[in-house]
């Protein structure tokens, strides 16, 4: 073996001990004396990725990928971050590349698998997880991302099983007693008390601990002891957002800085002129969101994207901001001098680069946070229809507080606490009042209780609102069979009903501070 052999096997060693300093030293050795070598390129790459330095870790990526086309690991880590930094087209054409040349190798199978999962292609997703589970069956990385593919496509007996090999693997995964406890309805019979308990008493990881208390909620509530429910929730959340250090008086202000420059007619005063005519559905989380846009989906002449981040991108990349926040008070400052014309062409391109983009059909757009960005999307969209739903606002409170979302995301960080969820519908409460006051023919607000009691006559509203006619499929949208990457995801695959409405009531002694809350600022309960 020559000397280069030897450093880049000496950096392979490295990388897996998470040795970046000396994984770097190594290739930078490799890389002085032999400049083309593709390996080198690739491991150098990955150090840079590891650094946070995405743009220079692409740099030496393409270049792997350039001098081995067709090495499936190379493909699959240079699609990787080119969906980090937003460029999912291009991430596409790598990560299928990567998957057509692919072999035995569990961890490069994974990663085509998350890729995949991220672009809204949960059936190519989960092809490639289940293959990457065959070759390492004990890796419970592996079989929570294929876990979580069975839940969108509605696999609750193999979701079920796979949690079960996850929790034989490692007790105190909170992922997986969570998504158990949400399958079905526990009964006296049969739930999963025992296993919980026993797991939060044992856990030390704090993110695990705050997963696994919302599963005893969950199992709890569908036993009505109701006062355990709220333990369980109130004891995690107190800790995490202690953790957190949230302050939901920057979304106050971001809502506020939105509305004094959309109450300018210079802000963002070009007209677009695109003919495109998209549907976003808003509103709160947990409100009724993938219920509407499970029905959209279900009209032959719809084509429901999921929840895309693509206008926040149109508008973050039109203000020419660097901020690492998404939405901040310069982003939305300096956004008002772009062309609105040119935040549209932004997000139509972004948008349509995601599979499922296809042909004609009216595409819906299905990010509840959206909200904030309706001024944007009226102006940069002109035949754009924004879809806003509203639900009771205890039912809205409780429900946000009650489920568990992303525990990385700046999106939800009001959610672990009861008084600043509260806050946080109010801020949205006046912000969407401003928004219907400002483009009242391109927003409709539609109620979820009306929805689910008078499902026929509210899909007809809906759906010539957004300019499309009668199709009988949207009544039977639970029968769909396509993916639906939501928390609601098994929800939606069953009719209508109405057995979320007033769930808020079983803790109305533990919300009487909410209550005062909404009332003392003009929301009626």
């Amino acid at each position: 073996m020559d000397l280069n052999a030897q450093h880049l096997k000496a950096a392979r060693q490295a990388v897996k001990k998470g040795q970046l300093v000396e994984c770097a030293s190594y290739i930078d050795k490799v890389l002085a004396s032999e400049p083309e070598n593709s390996e080198a390129c690739f491991l150098k790459g990955i150090v840079l990725v590891e650094a946070r330095q995405h743009k220079k870790a692409l740099v030496f990526l393409r270049d792997a990928v350039q001098k081995s086309p067709k090495n499936a690991e190379y493909n699959a880590h240079l699609s990787r971050i080119l969906l980090m930094l937003r460029e999912e087209g291009e991430a596409e054409n790598y990560a299928r590349i990567a998957a057509q040349n692919v072999k035995d190798d569990a961890l490069t199978l994974d990663t085509i698998g998350c890729v995949f999962a991220r672009l809204g292609d949960h059936e190519a997703a989960q092809k490639v997880f289940e293959k990457a589970v065959a070759l390492n069956p004990n890796n419970v990385d592996f079989r929570f991302n294929l876990v979580a593919t069975y839940g969108f496509f509605g696999k609750t007996e193999e979701a079920g099983y796979q949690y079960e090999e996850i929790l034989k693997r490692n007790p105190c995964h909170g992922k997986s007693h969570l998504g158990l406890a949400a399958l079905k309805r526990q009964t006296p019979n049969s739930n999963h008390i025992k296993q919980i308990e026993a797991a939060i008493a044992s856990v030390v990881d704090p993110i695990e601990k705050l997963r696994i208390h919302y599963a005893a909620a969950k199992e709890y509530e569908d036993l009505s002891e109701f006062e355990k429910a709220f333990n369980h929730l109130n004891t995690a959340n107190t800790l995490h957002t202690q953790r957190l250090k949230f302050d939901v008086e920057t979304d106050e202000k971001n809502a506020n800085v939105i509305k004094q420059c959309f109450a300018d007619k210079a802000y963002l005063s070009t007209q677009a002129r695109h003919e495109d005519t998209p549907v976003f559905i808003v509103g709160m989380p947990r409100t009724g969101t993938s219920l509407v846009d499970r029905i959209l989906s279900a009209h032959p002449d719809a084509n429901s994207l999921g929840e895309l981040q693509s206008m926040p991108i149109a508008v973050k990349r039109a203000s020419q901001t660097t901020s690492r926040l998404i939405l901040d008070r310069d982003t939305i400052l300096q956004a008002g001098k772009a062309n609105a014309h040119d935040i549209g062409a932004l997000y139509l391109k972004h948008s349509k680069q995601f599979s499922g983009a296809k042909g004609n059909a009216v595409l819906v757009d299905k990010l509840p946070m959206n909200f904030l960005y309706a001024g944007f999307i009226a102006k940069a969209l002109p035949k754009a229809r924004i879809v806003c739903l509203r639900r009771h606002p205890m039912d809205t409170v409780w429900s946000n507080y009650k489920n568990l979302f992303a525990t990385t995301s700046s999106y939800y960080g009001y959610s672990y606490d009861l008084m600043n969820t509260a806050r946080y519908y109010v801020i949205f409460d006046r912000l969407m009042g401003f928004w219907q006051e400002k483009y009242p023919d391109q927003i409709l607000q539609l109620d979820y209780q009306e929805l689910t009691g008078n499902q026929e006559s509210e899909t007809r509203k809906l759906l010539a609102f957004c300019g499309l006619s009668w199709a009988e499929e949207c009544l039977n949208f639970h029968q769909q069979t396509q993916a639906m990457a939501t928390p609601s995801a098994l929800q939606v695959r069953e009719p209508i009903h109405q057995k979320s409405v007033g769930k808020w009531r079983a803790y109305e002694d533990q919300l009487q501070e909410v209550i005062s809350y909404l009332s003392v600022n003009g929301i009626s309960i």
